[in-house]
């Protein structure tokens, strides 16, 4: 044997095998296809994905970006094998974070990393991703597949997704007159969403269930399946809303750090929102949790969103308008608090009422 062909290493000794990475392109360009919108009409393949925004309808738009991950849901994904789903929770992450900005999401990117590729779990992810961007109205221009042995034990892989958005110059939230009495709307979640899975699993570690045992609070599913059930995606209902009725003021998207930390970050200092806990109707997986893990409910509160995915602010006189309309594009929506004074230093959510889990 000469020293030439001792030395021979490939690529694909190494772990990594462009001949997969290929196969998965060409697997997931259909449903890269099924998310073009105006502005975007390319192929994926190219360096850099464009978008043009006089063709998606602008005259003086702000662009907006956001980007996030899907958090420890993944390993329930890993560990129950169920892959097609966590990719609409990565486009939710994100383009849930535009449109609290009165943001139309306009084109999305995804990074995918994992240790050993296997092509048709990449295309579910990547499936999963077009489903998310289909149902926000955005379209999927690029993204980036990276096989790199050693950073990832087998089996394990990572996602991170981009989102831009873009909205007409002085239409951006939240708007500089909320004011006391303007009433809190809250809009159901569908499940845990994509916060506080760290905690999740480690209840479920506590429970001795399997993934695949059926779900004690939704027996109709396993719970993996149930636990893995994707976040819900407010774009396009929001956007009908606030386009029609002029009155939302601001929009908080419910993620990790619950009602507590999110809802300040849209209000001005002087005013706190006072949440009817009362008016929440929790879905069972919270009960469930609370209940398994011992959880109490101020902890429920700061780590999930307990029901409630999205709060929105509007004057009084206009709740039942803006009601109307999200329950026409299919959302529930209710009425969750108000805008009360808030003393310097105070919270800026105050509860009363009792969270029934």
């Amino acid at each position: 044997m000469s020293q030439s062909e001792k030395n021979g290493l490939t690529y694909s000794d190494a772990g990594v095998d462009i001949d997969a990475g290929n196969l998965m392109v060409e697997k997931i360009k259909p449903a890269v296809r099924s998310t073009r919108r105006p502005g975007a009409d390319g192929e994926i393949g190219g360096f850099g994905g464009l978008f043009d925004l006089k063709a998606a309808g602008f005259k003086d738009p702000v662009l907006v970006a956001a980007n996030d991950g899907v958090g420890t849901k993944l390993k329930i994904a890993i560990d129950a094998d169920r892959h097609d789903t966590v990719g609409i929770d990565l486009v939710a992450m994100c383009v849930n974070d535009l449109v609290v900005q009165g943001a139309e999401p306009l084109f999305f990117l995804d990074y995918f990393a994992t240790g050993k590729l296997d092509p048709d779990q990449g295309a579910a992810i990547v499936e999963g991703i077009a489903e998310g961007c289909r149902q926000a109205g955005c379209a999927l221009i690029g993204g980036e597949t990276a096989e790199m042995p050693g950073m990832y034990s087998h089996g394990d892989y990572d996602l991170a997704g981009f989102a831009v958005g873009a909205a007409e110059r002085g239409k951006l939230l939240p708007s500089g007159d909320i004011a006391e009495g303007d009433v809190i709307l809250g809009l159901a979640s569908s499940g845990v969403h994509s916060n506080g899975y760290s905690l999740v699993r480690k209840i479920v570690t506590l429970s001795g269930l399997a993934w695949d045992a059926p779900a004690p609070f939704d027996t109709a599913k396993s719970l993996g399946e149930a636990l893995l059930t994707p976040t819900k995606i407010y774009v396009k209902p929001l956007l009908k809303a606030i386009r029609e009725t002029g009155s939302i003021k601001a929009l908080a998207h419910i993620t990790g750090g619950g009602f507590p930390e999110n809802i300040p970050r849209v209000l001005p200092k002087h005013l706190a929102a006072e949440i009817d806990l009362a008016a929440v109707k929790a879905p069972a997986v919270f009960s469930w949790l609370a209940k398994t893990g011992g959880v109490a409910a101020t902890e429920m509160l700061r780590t999930f969103n307990c029901g409630v995915g999205m709060i929105a602010v509007v004057p009084a006189d206009k709740a039942d308008a803006v009601i109307a309309v999200l329950a026409r594009e299919g959302e529930t929506a209710f009425r969750l608090g108000r805008m009360v004074a808030r003393e310097e230093g105070a919270a800026g959510t105050i509860y009363k009422g009792t969270l029934a889990l």
